[in-house]
C-alpha cells in the first residue's frame, strides 16, 4: 500500500513540477518582451531629446599618475 502512496505522490509532484516549468517559461516570455519594449522607448526619448537627458555631454575625467625617481 505505500509503494501506491509514493507513486501516486509523484505523479503529482511531476504534475506540479511540469505546471511550474510552464510559468516560469511564460514569465521570461513576456520579461523579454517588457524589457524590449522598454529598450525601444529608451531609444526613441534619447533620440528626440538629443541624448542631453543621459549626459551625453559629460565629460570624461582621465588621471594620469606620474611616478618621480629621485
Amino acid at each position: 500500500m505505500g509503494g501506491v502512496a509514493s507513486c501516486i505522490r509523484s505523479v503529482f509532484r511531476a504534475i506540479g513540477n511540469t505546471c511550474m516549468a510552464i510559468v516560469n517559461g511564460i514569465a521570461g516570455i513576456l520579461k523579454a518582451i517588457i524589457n524590449g519594449v522598454a529598450s525601444v522607448f529608451d531609444i526613441l526619448i534619447s533620440c528626440l531629446t538629443c541624448r542631453r537627458s543621459g549626459g551625453f555631454g559629460r565629460r570624461r575625467m582621465r588621471s594620469h599618475h606620474r611616478t618621480y625617481v629621485a
